[in-house]
């Protein structure tokens, strides 16, 4: 029986993906090794029988947008960036299903991810680490595209930080964001490697408000506050700018949900820091 995608599972960590891996074999005109397939909520990944990596991903109509979903191809040119070198991709939809594959093919890792995407325990990071971490933020905040970012594959617009940012702001307090740049718009510790810095999974890039990334960064650091105050510190040019300033309690706003955690370690320094940023800005 021919594969269609609509009998995959919907969340991709459980249920059969013979059929998507077998289309995928077929476009890319590879094998992969399906016994080290890593899967998470949308995407799985495998090396390949080139000594690649082959990362696949499912994404509903609602989700891909007018500028497409092919970050990780156009992130391939990226100048100063350290990350995975790019080399073809595929994608396909079944008839009748409402849903997008897309499989992209790079250079395997250099280094493991430096851990899941929120820290409980602080890395070993070299200081030769945070330099090519501050290198390649740089250089991304220097490009040019018509990309915008997709945090949470949702399209980052001025209402959606004004409404995150007015739960703490309540007095009307300008939320403008002032400078729109290239950010990477998923930077947790699962995206980065160490101990050689790389930075991948790019499907959600393009132009952001500053200091999205080092806020995002930070937030997922908040349970190993050396570690947060760290990031803080790194990319200080960031976070200390206004608009930085916004990002922090913009990222502070997805920690503070009114279901989160309740033993979530990152919700009293998110409170505190939200607070203080919150009075900052109300100062003017």
């Amino acid at each position: 029986m021919p594969f269609s995608s609509a009998n995959a599972p919907a969340d991709l960590r459980v249920g059969p993906l013979d059929g998507v891996l077998d289309e995928v074999e077929r476009a890319l005109r590879t094998q992969l090794d399906r016994g080290s397939l890593v899967r998470k909520r949308r995407t799985v990944g495998a090396p390949s029988d080139r000594g690649t990596w082959v990362r696949v991903e499912r994404r509903c109509f609602d989700k891909i947008g007018s500028q497409g979903w092919n970050g990780t191809e156009c992130a391939a040119l990226l100048e100063g960036v350290s990350k995975p070198q790019w080399h073809r991709g595929a994608a396909w939809r079944q008839p009748g299903d409402a849903v997008m594959w897309r499989a992209d093919e790079t250079d395997l890792l250099p280094s493991a991810p430096v851990g899941s995407s929120v820290l409980a325990v602080e890395p070993a990071l070299s200081d030769d680490w945070w330099q090519a971490f501050n290198t390649s933020l740089d250089a991304l905040a220097e490009q040019h595209t018509r990309r915008v970012a997709t945090p949470d594959t949702m399209v980052i617009t001025q209402s959606r930080v004004a409404a995150a940012i007015h739960r703490f702001l309540p007095g009307g307090v300008d939320a403008t964001v002032k400078r729109w740049l290239p950010a990477h718009a998923d930077l947790n510790w699962a995206n980065v490697t160490g101990p050689e810095f790389f930075l991948f999974d790019w499907e959600d890039w393009g132009v952001a408000p500053q200091g999205l990334d080092a806020a995002s960064l930070w937030g997922n650091s908040l349970a190993v506050p050396a570690l947060a105050e760290r990031v803080r510190r790194e990319r200080s040019k960031d976070l200390e700018s206004r608009d930085g300033k916004l990002m922090i309690l913009f990222v502070c706003a997805k920690i503070l949900v009114p279901d989160a955690y309740p033993e979530d370690p990152r919700l009293e320094p998110a409170r505190h820091v939200a607070a203080q940023v919150a009075a900052d800005l109300e100062r003017g």
